[in-house]
C-alpha cells in the first residue's frame, strides 16, 4: 500500500467504529498543490482511549505520543500517522503551548484553532468530502498565506507561527496576506519567547525555499529578532566596483544563488557579518573590507552555538566563512594545496560559496572569476578521477618508512610535509623507490 492508501485505511476503520476522521494540515495542502507528501496527519472525533481500542482491534501498532493533546501515532509498516482528537486550545501563557486542551466533537471547532487557512482544510478521501471553512483552497490557488481568523491572536497563541508564515512564503512561493503581514511585524518580538532549536528548524526550511531572496529582504526585521547580528549589514553600503548591493541585499542574493544545501545557504547568510566592522573608506570614497572574513567567522560561531546546530553543520560552516575570499587558482598545485587543507568536500563547498558570492556581486566585473571557478572545478574533478596525490596519506611512503631510516618525532611529520609539497609541485614522482632515494640523499 502507498502511504495515502494506508491513511485511507485508517480513516475507514475509524469510521467503521462510528467516528469521523479526516486528513488535515500540510498533507491536504500539498495534495491540492499536486505535491508529494510523506507526513500525513489525521484528525478524528474519537477520543484517544477510543482510538487506541480501534487500532488494537485492527492489530495496528501505536505510540502514545501526546495523549495530553489528544495525539496517538499509528504505525503501519515503516510509515507513521499522527491521529489527533478534535480539540480546542486553552490559554497560551508562554506564546508557544496551550495551558490545556478540550476535546470536542465538531470538526469546525478543531479547524478554527489552526494557524493558516491553507493548513486548515480537512479532506476525507473515502467520501471525497472537503471541509474548508476559511477559504484555504482558494488561498492555495491564489498563492496566499493568511492566518485563520484574527492574525494577532494566532501569533500571540504560538509565536513560532510568525516564522512558519515566512517559511511557507519562501518554500511555497506564496505571498503573505496584508493583515497577516501587519501582524507579523507587530508581533515579531514574541519570537524571543520561542526555543532556539525550533526557530532554527524553521529558519533552515526557509533558507531552502525558491522564494528565499524575496522573503529575506522583505522580512529582514523578522530575521533580525532571531539573528540581531544581521542588523548592521542592513545599512552597510559597498561603494566599490565589485558590488551593486548593500551588504544585506548582497547576502540575500548569495543565499538565493547557492545550491539547496543547508550548510551552504547558512554559510552565505552569515559569510559577510563582519563587513560593517571591517569597513574603511579611502580618499577616493572607495570602500574596503580587509579582514572581514575572520571577523565574520568570529561573529558566526556564537550564533551557530546559540542555535545548537549539529557539530557536523557547525564544522562545515565554520570551515568556509573565515576563508571564503581566498584565491584558489587554476593550477593543480594550488588546488591540491587546498584539497590537503580542506578535503574534497570542503573544497567543493568553498567553490560553491565563492560562485554564489560572485553571483551576488556586480555582473560586469565577475565574469572572468566565475569562469576561473569552472576551470578550478574541472581540474579538481580530474585530480580526484586520476587519484592524484594531495595529502600525506596519498604518499607511497609513510612514517614507518622514515622511522626505519632513523627519523624521530617531529622530524617525521616535517619530512612528509616536505615530500608532499615536492610531489604536489611535480618536482618528484610519487613512487616508493624514488621517494626513499630522495629522503636518503636529503639526509646526507
Amino acid at each position: 500500500m502507498t502511504i495515502f492508501e494506508k491513511a485511507d485505511y485508517l480513516i475507514k476503520i475509524i469510521e467503521n467504529a462510528g467516528y469521523e476522521a479526516y486528513l488535515v494540515g500540510g498533507c491536504v495542502r500539498d495534495f491540492f498543490m499536486n505535491k508529494s507528501c510523506n507526513d500525513i496527519d489525521i484528525t478524528t472525533s474519537a477520543k484517544p482511549i477510543e482510538l487506541e481500542k480501534i487500532l488494537t482491534e485492527n492489530k495496528i501498532k501505536y505510540i502514545e505520543t501526546g495523549l495530553k493533546h489528544g495525539t496517538v501515532t499509528a504505525l503501519i509498516d515503516s510509515d507513521s500517522f499522527e491521529i489527533t482528537t478534535y480539540r480546542t486550545d486553552g490559554e497560551y501563557s508562554d506564546n508557544r503551548h496551550p495551558e490545556n486542551v478540550k476535546f470536542v466533537s465538531n470538526i469546525d471547532d478543531d479547524l478554527s484553532r489552526r494557524d493558516f487557512t491553507v493548513n486548515a482544510i480537512a479532506f476525507n478521501p473515502n467520501k471525497n468530502e472537503i471541509v474548508d471553512l476559511f477559504g484555504g483552497k482558494k488561498d492555495i490557488e491564489n498563492k496566499v498565506i493568511k492566518a485563520v481568523g484574527n492574525a494577532d491572536l494566532r501569533f500571540n497563541e504560538d509565536a513560532l507561527r510568525i516564522m512558519r508564515a515566512v517559511r511557507f512564503s519562501s518554500t511555497l512561493s506564496f505571498n503573505i496576506e496584508e493583515k497577516t503581514k501587519t501582524a507579523i511585524f507587530k508581533n515579531k518580538d514574541l519570537l524571543k519567547n520561542v526555543s532556539k532549536e525550533r526557530l532554527f528548524s524553521e529558519l533552515s526550511k526557509l533558507l531552502m525555499g525558491d522564494n528565499v531572496f524575496s522573503v529575506l529582504t522583505e522580512y529582514k526585521e523578522v530575521l533580525a529578532v532571531i539573528i540581531p547580528e544581521l542588523i548592521p549589514t542592513f545599512t552597510c553600503k559597498q561603494n566599490t566596483v565589485w558590488h551593486i548591493y548593500d551588504v544585506y541585499t548582497h547576502t540575500a542574493k548569495t543565499v538565493e544563488q547557492s545550491p539547496k544545501k543547508l550548510s551552504l545557504r547558512l554559510t552565505m547568510l552569515l559569510h559577510d557579518l563582519g563587513k560593517p566592522q571591517a569597513k574603511t573608506t579611502d580618499d577616493r570614497g572607495v570602500d574596503h573590507f580587509k579582514g572581514h572574513q575572520k571577523i565574520s567567522g568570529d561573529i558566526s560561531a556564537p550564533i551557530l552555538k546559540r542555535f545548537k546546530v549539529s557539530n557536523e553543520l557547525y564544522d562545515s560552516v565554520m570551515q568556509i566563512i573565515p576563508i571564503h575570499d581566498i584565491h584558489i587558482g587554476t593550477n593543480k598545485a594550488n588546488i591540491k594545496k587546498y584539497l590537503n587543507l580542506l578535503g574534497e568536500q570542503g573544497l567543493r563547498n568553498l567553490i560553491e560559496v565563492k560562485r554564489a558570492d560572485k553571483l551576488g556581486q556586480n555582473p560586469e566585473t565577475t565574469g572572468e572569476e566565475l569562469q576561473n571557478l569552472v576551470t578550478t572545478e574541472s581540474l579538481l574533478d580530474e585530480i580526484i578521477a586520476n587519484g592524484e596525490p594531495y595529502s600525506i596519506k596519498d604518499l607511497k611512503i609513510n612514517g614507518f618508512d622514515l622511522m626505519n631510516l632513523g627519523f624521530k618525532g617531529k622530524e617525521i611529520g616535517n619530512c612528509l610535509d616536505c615530500i608532499l609539497q615536492k610531489v604536489i609541485n611535480g618536482d618528484i614522482e610519487n613512487n616508493k623507490e624514488t621517494l626513499l632515494k630522495y629522503v636518503k640523499e636529503k639526509e646526507n
